[in-house]
């Protein structure tokens, strides 16, 4: 996030878009409806009608895959209306002409032609957000994963640049982080081309420090994405593979070839606090300890560091897994001497600029610290590019709509979009096990649409089939009217009736991430013979 998440409270608009934030991230959805109460404009643009649209001063029910479409509607508007921050893009923006050329074609019309709504619609959003003092954006996976996930973003910054909200308090581009710490892996090297605070393994500096703090060569070569490692896993170039805290088995796209991939596996070692869906396909399970169990630190979507105190000891074989990786790499002749997680962050600290300024000592004393923190001294940082954009000039780009990669046709008629619910945690590795938690979201499900399900002779409750080019599932039909016609949703928690064994492996070129957000699928009752794979 470029800003805090206390921010939202002293907003003049909240533009909400791909996020279910009260079901997906339901503390700063309960800070959005707070900022609403105190007189934020808000908008939600999403496929379906979620819990915040009721609160919307304006609701965009787009159709699944239109997102950059939509935005560039926005911006067509607020450039021909001349409601654009002049002065912000004239100091702090660079290759405005590029933008203005791109969304020109834009009109409203079009736009609502794309996105399956009213062109009186996005003019509203646009001037809403646009003729705010500090409008900020949220967006999450609605946005991310698909194919066009990368421009989808930086439509987002456009829009952001244009109206003069990057670097001012309130406002921001926020994408909210999906996992509890997911933030702290990316911070921490979890990406194949990063070592800790982004610094690139491609940089020569950067892999000379790292060489010398720990003793070792290092690869000045990207590693490979994880749909890239499931790739080549299934053609026989993975031979080992470890996989720390993952299900893949229920959250991968098209999890027949997940499944076929991980067995052709010579040797796969699965790290979990459960023996999940994936772990059960180990050769070695290591039982790491939970949260609650270990010390550490955790940097949440706002990048506050955050310090973890364990609450009782490791339950069985179980370890931190600071412990476990530290005891391997011993093993395998590396030293890694480490008595106590603080002396990890000591490490952290000393090559991670980001992170240079935060210690448990200061966590103790503070609370927590906002990276970027740069030295012992420095407060942390509640929202980024203040003085300047961090490149120097905020960047324009000029991005075009591009379709999703599957769409719709004879066979497989209509689009299933994915998304969470708020009883359940990414792969209910762990809300799966709370029976409070399964009475009340007990089984997959798919909401079909009153007169889809109509067409379809389907009736609420009934179990349907559901397939697309991938493979097929059972699972049972919700009819709603939160959703439109033709257009279908499941969640992807359950590993029976798995949405994932129905979406779409096809990725962002730039990003990697798959295209979860959208894939052709076609719908039967249970009781009907298929016709189709």
């Amino acid at each position: 996030m470029t800003n805090s998440i206390g921010e939202v409270l002293n907003s003049d608009v909240v533009f909400i878009t791909g996020s279910n934030t009260t079901a997906g991230h339901p503390v700063i959805g309960a800070r959005i409806r707070q900022a609403k109460e105190r007189g934020a404009k808000l908008i939600v643009a999403d496929p379906r009608v979620i819990d915040l649209t009721s609160d919307a001063d304006v609701f965009l029910q787009i159709m699944p895959g239109t997102n950059v479409a939509l935005y560039n509607g926005m911006m067509n508007v607020i450039i021909s209306e001349g409601l654009q921050n002049k002065a912000y893009i004239e100091e702090r923006t660079e290759q405005f002409d590029d933008l203005v050329k791109a969304v020109s074609s834009f009109t409203p019309e079009k736009a609502a032609e794309i996105c399956g709504i009213c062109a009186d619609d996005i003019r509203a959003a646009a001037r809403l957000y646009a003729q705010a003092d500090k409008g900020a954006i949220f967006y999450t996976m609605g946005v991310t994963q698909h194919t066009t996930g990368t421009e989808g973003v930086m439509s987002l910054s456009n829009l952001a640049l244009l109206c003069g909200n990057i670097g001012i308090e309130s406002g921001g581009v926020n994408p909210l982080r999906g996992q509890n710490n997911v933030q702290g892996a990316c911070d921490m090297g979890g990406l194949p081309g990063d070592l800790t605070g982004y610094q690139k393994v491609a940089n020569p500096d950067a892999l000379a420090k790292f060489e010398k703090a720990w003793g070792v060569k290092l690869s000045d070569k990207p590693g490979f994405t994880l749909c890239d490692i499931v790739h080549k896993a299934g053609h026989g170039d993975i031979k080992f593979l470890y996989i720390l805290g993952e299900n893949p088995m229920v959250s991968d796209p098209d999890l027949n070839h997940v499944e076929e991939a991980l067995k052709n596996t010579e040797f796969l070692v699965v790290q979990d606090i459960f023996l999940t869906e994936t772990a059960r396909l180990a050769d070695v399970v290591l039982p790491a300890a939970s949260f609650a169990e270990k010390e550490g630190t955790f940097s949440n979507t706002e990048r506050r560091v955050q310090r973890v105190r364990k609450a009782i000891e490791p339950i069985g074989k179980s370890k931190a897994d600071w412990v476990i990786l530290s005891d391997l790499l011993n093993r395998l002749g590396i030293e890694a001497n480490y008595s106590n997680p603080s002396e990890i962050m000591a490490e952290i600290s000393s090559l991670t600029p980001s992170y240079a300024g935060i210690t448990y000592d200061r966590l103790d004393q503070l609370g927590s610290l906002q990276w970027p923190c740069p030295t012992l001294e420095h407060p942390g940082t509640p929202y980024l590019h203040k003085a300047s954009i961090a490149r120097g000039k905020g960047l324009f780009k000029g991005i075009d709509y591009k379709p999703s990669n599957e769409l719709p046709d004879a066979d497989y008629p209509f689009v299933l979009t994915t998304g969470r619910v708020l009883y359940h945690y990414h792969t209910r590795s762990m809300t799966g096990r709370v029976a409070g938690l399964n009475k009340i979201s007990p089984e997959s499900f798919i909401e079909i649409n009153p007169v889809t399900a109509r067409n379809l002779g389907i009736k609420d409750g009934e179990k349907v089939n559901v397939s697309s080019r991938r493979g097929e599932i059972s699972t049972t039909a919700k009819v709603v009217r939160t959703i439109k016609e033709n257009v279908v949703f499941m969640p992807f928690h359950f590993a029976e009736g798995a949405a994932n064994v129905l979406t779409n492996p096809a990725l962002d070129p730039i990003s990697k991430i798959p295209e979860y957000k959208v894939c052709a699928v076609n719908i039967s009752p249970s009781d009907r013979v298929s016709d189709y794979v």
